[in-house]
């Protein structure tokens, strides 16, 4: 029983880590993106190229630590035994 719940603690934590380093990268995009919407044609798309790289960085590695630990807690009380 406990490898199992140790797998299962673990697949959860991956999980919700990579979906939340997804999730959050491609808010943390558009969020940034907004800052170039006030410019010309060509200067926006330059902002837009320079803004990216690093907000994909930033909400990727903020939603992976987010997803994990918040999928690890979760997935302790999911497996957790049931006191009598």
């Amino acid at each position: 029983m406990t490898k199992n719940r140790i797998l299962v603690c673990t697949f959860l934590a991956l999980s919700s880590g990579f979906f939340g380093a997804c999730t959050s990268g491609q808010i943390t995009i558009m969020l940034h993106s907004q800052k170039c919407q006030n410019q010309p044609w060509g200067l926006k798309e330059m902002c837009n190229a320079w803004m990216t790289p690093g907000a994909i960085w930033q909400g990727s590695t903020t939603g992976l630590w987010t997803g994990t630990i918040l999928g690890a807690f979760v997935g302790g009380l999911v497996t957790r035994q049931a006191r009598d």
